[in-house]
């Protein structure tokens, strides 16, 4: 891809003259990485080799390196399609590497990726750089960003910043603290504190909420108890893009200085209930769940139960189960034996009439990316039967609620990624169901975004939605009531 205007300069090279030369010297991992999910690990291996020119005698050695640096090298033999998500990230760096780069180009290469394989791909990133292999990374995870060595935060074409990690920290020393109340739930908390004047960013974390203040003074009310915290990079980044939203172009060189942070716009919103429902009705209950694929067995032997109004996390590495156990619960794969109860009926025997009471986001937002927003929220409107002044009625609410009218008539594929979520989770709400499944809802969009999706499913929990969620952000599993843990088709943990 060409710029329109200026100059791009790659290894001291002209990307408008010099673009074979460059495509040489450097390695490119788009955020979806081209496997050939048919073949093997190493026949993945030996396709991009020859697409890259490599002699047989090069790439046997290159192969083993390659192989062990990634941890992929017992399972050579195993078709792409079988491998995790984690696994498949690594094969696609594999293939990235097989003529050593001097520049490495990664787009999001962590996108739906558990925590653990993270580590694992940030590792092998890091010893390239070790290696003297300069690598840029696009990443929508902030803790991914402050390992870098140096950072530039694009916002809306515009380089809003460029500098260290530790440069964007310093200006808000003294402006970050974590608040507790005794008393109050978390959730509510939060929003007590996302409405006060002179606050810039709330967040729940551990067991309280994280808060970053335009000045230096505590804003403490009755019972709450405010702790002084170190700033993180994900403080500087809320904290500018609040405070400049449109920031202006940079010609070139540094912004040293982060800007004064501006307090955060909310919405005006029925508050959050301070304490919980005494005892929450049972909605969704799990006793000993199977699952089978031929002699493989998925899930083995599960249990659990989620109250009316839960906020409810499903957490695991890539092929714990926890996203069959999670198809299971939506009504989309039967369970080979065992109990699942979903709003009263038994999936089992009475699927259909349990589905209409669910709402679905998955990770890959199903829309119908060829229809405008409108023609997939009147299509959803169908598929669910509703009809007359209620249709209507959903329709308008749809649209006002989620800021969609702009977008209106749009194509979903070319929506931005915020707006699809947005839709996603419009379409799924169309027929008001009293529980709503997200599998990983916020997977590439940026910490704004999250935050704004996670004020909407905290208020769907508040009206009686009980929530199940899938998740790789850590962060996220602070907002849930109750959490599993799965590891090998088994829980690990619950609380």
């Amino acid at each position: 891809l060409l710029p329109s205007a200026g100059q791009v300069l790659v290894l001291g090279l002209d990307t408008r003259r010099h673009a074979a030369a460059i495509q040489q010297r450097i390695g490119y991992m788009p955020q979806r990485f081209g496997l050939y999910e048919d073949l093997t690990v190493r026949e993945n291996l030996e396709l991009y080799a020859d697409l890259q020119g490599l002699t047989a005698a090069a790439r046997r050695q290159r192969f083993e390196q390659l192989l062990q640096l990634t941890a992929l090298g017992p399972f050579s033999a195993r078709r792409a399609g079988a491998l995790s998500g984690g696994m498949k990230q690594k094969l696609g760096l594999a293939c990235t590497l097989l003529r050593a780069p001097s520049l490495l180009l990664l787009d999001e290469p962590t996108v739906g990726v558990d925590p653990i394989s993270r580590r694992e791909l940030w590792s092998i990133i890091k010893l390239m750089r070790d290696q003297g292999v300069a690598v840029v990374v696009s990443t929508a995870y902030l803790d991914e960003a402050e390992q870098c060595d140096d950072i530039v935060l694009l916002h809306e074409g515009h380089v809003l910043a460029h500098q260290p990690p530790d440069a964007f920290h310093a200006p808000l020393e003294n402006h970050v603290f974590l608040v507790r109340h005794p008393q109050q739930r978390r959730r509510a908390l939060q929003e007590s504190l996302h409405l006060r004047p002179g606050v810039v960013d709330a967040l729940v974390q551990a067991d309280g909420v994280r808060v970053v203040l335009q000045g230096t003074a505590p804003l403490p009310q009755d019972g709450e108890q405010w702790q002084a915290m170190s700033p993180r990079f994900e403080d500087a980044f809320v904290s500018l893009l609040q405070s400049a939203p449109r920031p202006p172009a940079f010609a070139s060189g540094r912004q040293t200085t982060a800007a004064a942070p501006e307090p955060l716009q909310q919405a005006q919103i029925a508050p959050i209930r301070s304490t919980p429902e005494a005892t929450p009705p049972t909605v969704i209950e799990v006793k000993e769940l199977r699952r089978y694929f031929g002699a493989f067995q998925a899930v083995k032997g599960v249990s659990f139960s989620v109250g009316r109004g839960e906020v409810f996390g499903l957490l695991g590495a890539n092929g714990a189960g926890k996203s069959t156990t999670f198809h299971m619960l939506c009504g989309l794969l039967s369970a080979s034996s065992g109990t699942l109860r979903v709003a009263g009926a038994d999936l089992r025997t009475a699927g259909a009439n349990a589905r209409g009471r669910i709402g679905y986001v998955s990770q890959k937002f199903a829309l119908y990316g060829n229809l405008s927003a409108r023609q997939n929220l009147h299509f959803f409107a169908s598929a669910y039967g509703l009809t007359g002044a209620r249709r209507q009625q959903r329709l308008d609410w749809a649209f006002a609620e989620f800021d969609l009218t702009s977008y209106a008539d749009t194509a979903a594929m070319e929506l931005p990624l915020g707006y699809k979520q947005r839709l996603a989770l419009a379409c799924a709400l169309m027929h008001e169901p009293s529980i709503l499944f997200l599998d990983e809802p916020t997977s590439g969009v940026d910490p704004l975004a999250r935050r704004e999706f996670w004020q909407r499913i905290n208020h769907l929990a508040e009206s009686g939605v009980t929530i199940m969620i899938t998740t790789h952000f850590m962060d996220e599993a602070e907002y849930c009531d109750h959490l599993v843990l799965m590891s090998l088709g088994e829980i690990l943990a619950f609380g």
